[in-house]
Formats: C-alpha cells, sequence, structure tokens
C-alpha cells in the first residue's frame, strides 16, 4: 500500500504557521481528493485545508491546538490497493499544474464549504502520541512524529462545536474529557466550560498539604524568574493568556504601528440630522436595497480621498519614499469573536453607493463568522472604523500599518446646536482623523476631515458633486 504525506501548506500573505481548530477526518477514514481534513487558524483568518490526496488515512500529524510550522507533515494517505507505486496517488489537476496547495474559500472550484463545523462522536487524535503501557514519562521526540490511531479502549473525544470553546478550555485548564456538555446531542458549550474552571477553582481550598507545599514551591520559583527580568511576579488566580494567533497578530502590527508611525489625531464635530434623513430617503425608496450609515460615511470616505490622495498612501521605508495607491482598497474594522479584525474592500472607490453598501454588509457579516481567506483581511489603503457601536464619542485610534490615515466615526446622539442663529437639538457626531505626519501635513489632514464634515452635515451637496 502506497503512502503519501500531506504537507501543511504555504497559506500566504507571509504565515508560516498554523494552530489545528478541528480534525475532520479520523485515523482509518477514507478520503477524497479535495476533501476538507482538517481546520486550521492563522493570525488572519480560520481556513478549511483539503487534502489532495485520495485514500485511507493512517496517521495525523499534530493535535487539535497544536501550532503547526508550514511546509511540516500534516496528513499521512495510503492509497487504496497495493499495486501503485509511492507518488501514484490521485492528485488534483491544479497539483499536476503546479500550481500549489488551493485552499478552499480560494476558488477550488469545487462549490462552498460549509463554516459550521460537524460533531464527530469519534475519537480524534490528542496531543500526544498512543500512551505507553508504564506511566513513565517518555523522553521528548527529537523531531515531530506522526500521531497514530487510538487505541479503542479510550474515550471518544468530547463533543465540541466551537474553536472558542476549545480555545476557553485550554485558558481556563479544563479538560473537555471530563466535561458534560448541556447543548444538544451532548455539545459542549461555553458556560459548560465555565461551570468547569469554577468548579475547579472552588476545589482548591481542600487541597492537599502536599500539593500545597508543591504549589507554593512552584510560585516561588516563578515569582524568583519574573523578579529577575524586572516583571511583576503572578499571583494567586491570575488568569495567563498567552499572545497567540490573532491575539499575537494584532499586537504586533499595533506595537509596529506605534513604533514607525508617527501619527497625528485631529477631529471635529459634526450635525448628521441630514445624513441619517438622506439615509431614511434612500431606504424607502429601495427598501430591497437597504444602505447603511457606515456605507453613506464609507462613500465620503471615498469623495475625500479622491481630493487628498495623499492620505491613499503608505511609507516605504527602505526604500525611502511614499507610495500613493491609485485605488482605494477600503478597510473596514470589526469587532468580531476573535478579536478586531480589519476586512478590505479593494477598488472600493469603483463601486456605486448601493454596490458599496451590499459589499459592506456581506464582508462585515463573514468577518464576524469568520469565514474570510487571509486574503481579504490585508492590503488595505485606508480604515474607517466606527468604534460609536461601542457607545463612545471619540477615540485617537492606531493606524492600521502600513496605511497612512484612518478615519473614525463616535455614536451619534443628541445634542444643543446653532442653526441659523437658533439653539435647536441636533444628531452629532465626533469625527477624528488619525494620519502618518510623514506623508502630509496639517493643512492637507485638515482639508480632508473638514471635506468628510461637510459631506456628513450637507449630503445634498456631497451627492451632486459626484
Amino acid at each position: 500500500m502506497s503512502e503519501q504525506v500531506f504537507l501543511l501548506p504555504d497559506l500566504g500573505e507571509g504565515l508560516a504557521e498554523a494552530e489545528i481548530v478541528q480534525w475532520r477526518v479520523a485515523v482509518g477514514d477514507v478520503v477524497t481528493v479535495d476533501q476538507t481534513v482538517v481546520e486550521v487558524e492563522t493570525a488572519k483568518a480560520v481556513v478549511d485545508v483539503p487534502c489532495p490526496y485520495a485514500g485511507r488515512v493512517v496517521a495525523l500529524h499534530g493535535a487539535e491546538g497544536e501550532v503547526r510550522p508550514v511546509g511540516q507533515p500534516l496528513i499521512t494517505v495510503a492509497a487504496d490497493g497495493g499495486s501503485e507505486p509511492v507518488g501514484h496517488a490521485v492528485y488534483r489537476e491544479e497539483e499536476r499544474a503546479g500550481s500549489g496547495n488551493v485552499l478552499i474559500g480560494y476558488g477550488t472550484g469545487h462549490g462552498g464549504a460549509r463554516r459550521r463545523r460537524r460533531a464527530r462522536p469519534v475519537a480524534h487524535a490528542t496531543a500526544s502520541l498512543t500512551p505507553a503501557p508504564a506511566p513513565v514519562p517518555a523522553a521528548p521526540a527529537p523531531a515531530p512524529a506522526p500521531v497514530v490511531a487510538l487505541a479503542s479502549s479510550q474515550p471518544a473525544t468530547a463533543l465540541v462545536i466551537s474553536p472558542i470553546v476549545r480555545r476557553l478550555a485550554r485558558e481556563r485548564g479544563v479538560d473537555l474529557a471530563t466535561v458534560r456538555g448541556s447543548g444538544p446531542g451532548g455539545v459542549i458549550r461555553r458556560a459548560d466550560v465555565e461551570a468547569a474552571a469554577d468548579a475547579a477553582t472552588s476545589t482548591i481550598a481542600v487541597a492537599s498539604p502536599v500539593a500545597v507545599a508543591a504549589g507554593v514551591a512552584v510560585a516561588s520559583s516563578v515569582e524568583q524568574s519574573a523578579a529577575h527580568v524586572g516583571l511583576a511576579p503572578t499571583g494567586a488566580g491570575d488568569q495567563v493568556i498567552p499572545l497567540t494567533g490573532i491575539r499575537k497578530a494584532i499586537a504586533d502590527k499595533l506595537s509596529r504601528s506605534r513604533r514607525e508611525i508617527p501619527e497625528v489625531t485631529i477631529w471635529v464635530d459634526a450635525d448628521a440630522t441630514a445624513l441619517l434623513e438622506t439615509r431614511g430617503a434612500i431606504n424607502a425608496a429601495y427598501p430591497d436595497r437597504p444602505v447603511s450609515i457606515l456605507a453613506l460615511l464609507a462613500r465620503i470616505c471615498l469623495s475625500g480621498l479622491r481630493r487628498y490622495p495623499q492620505l491613499n498612501a503608505r511609507v516605504d521605508t527602505e526604500g525611502q519614499r511614499i507610495v500613493q495607491s491609485a485605488g482605494v482598497h477600503l478597510g473596514i474594522a470589526a469587532q468580531t469573536d476573535r478579536g478586531l479584525l480589519v476586512p478590505v474592500l479593494r477598488d472600493a472607490d469603483r463601486l456605486t453607493t448601493m454596490e458599496l453598501a451590499a459589499e459592506l454588509a456581506a464582508t462585515t457579516q463573514a468577518a464576524r463568522a469568520g469565514e474570510l481567506p487571509p486574503a481579504r483581511l490585508t492590503g488595505g489603503t485606508f480604515t474607517l472604523n466606527n468604534y460609536g457601536v461601542f457607545g463612545v464619542d471619540g477615540s485617537t485610534p492606531i493606524i492600521n500599518h502600513p496605511e497612512a490615515a484612518l478615519l473614525g466615526v463616535g455614536r451619534i446622539v443628541d445634542k444643543p446646536w446653532v442653526v441659523d442663529g437658533q439653539l435647536a437639538v441636533r444628531k452629532v457626531t465626533q469625527l477624528s482623523l488619525t494620519f502618518d505626519h510623514r506623508v502630509c501635513d496639517g493643512g492637507v489632514a485638515g482639508g480632508f476631515l473638514r471635506h468628510v464634515a461637510d459631506c456628513v452635515e450637507r449630503p445634498e451637496a456631497f451627492i451632486a458633486a459626484v
């Protein structure tokens, strides 16, 4: 029986590793060409990975929750029938042509993949290899080894559908095999993990003296190590959360932005009453194609960037030059369960207002569902951030490196406002522009922000000009 080892493919966008979220197959399963075998999470997105081989699964390389480098073994498949030599397992046509491993979501030509993970009531690969008979710790292996089939006497893996639940369990130190799920069919929910973690915490008070003494010794060692490097020691009950995956990517990008970009923030209050009325009139005329306030603000941003292209740019520090982009690839900050993401609408300046509204709605929904491929989360040239949805008025946001500017929009609230010399109650919002002072001076930034505010206050004049 010939075997083929499928390596974790290059996921693009400079990503060098991925965390295994859930295996979709188990050892012994028969897979077909382009069948999704594993779901992985990169620093940018959750991705379904299809296998280019057909046959029977003989090994899974890596456990759920393990981070695997690109180019390392992922799964081993044995072709049915022992007459074929090695290398004759079935490939996709793309593989024969040398186009590389095509991930679901990148156009494999086999239809869309379901994003909702299905629970498998069978044993999956776990974090350790098949255990030895004796409970003696095994010496660390010099290189990653394939995970083999589990013994039939081992219990089935807990039914967990959400990667968020798995991550929460890892962070809280909860063994999912000991948790009884309250969801349909025994599926473990977040509340089940939190209850198990709280129950485990409540048992600390009745720990044995030996365990307490061991814990004190370990804590003392940790405190000494922390003091040695000048860090505050962790205390009892502190929750330690590793900076991995999307959280690490966010931390790295924001740190780099603050380190490299001399940013300045300016802001202005604007009367958005007319803009809300305009949105209402549009939606009344086209009820089947609703337009959001965010879509109108995006359209206004595009108008401003046409007047002030200096802000639709990036600084090439190595080449000592400023690169102004020909097209506007508009990033939209979106809060999701995985963290803050900035999906990009490429060539947004070529879309009509209706098209822009539809694309915005579909993109933000896909981002929150974790369905966007990594390519949709990079390459932006300007970002729009509606932090008003969190109930705040203003902010000094960090620029999405390597972009040069970001427009922030606060909540729209009733405030006293002078209209034609008379005091009135109007719908007011605060607009803030954070910009890279290397690409322009205050005149350009102020001109852009004033243009945006004028369009918000007088949308009829803006519409006539586009």
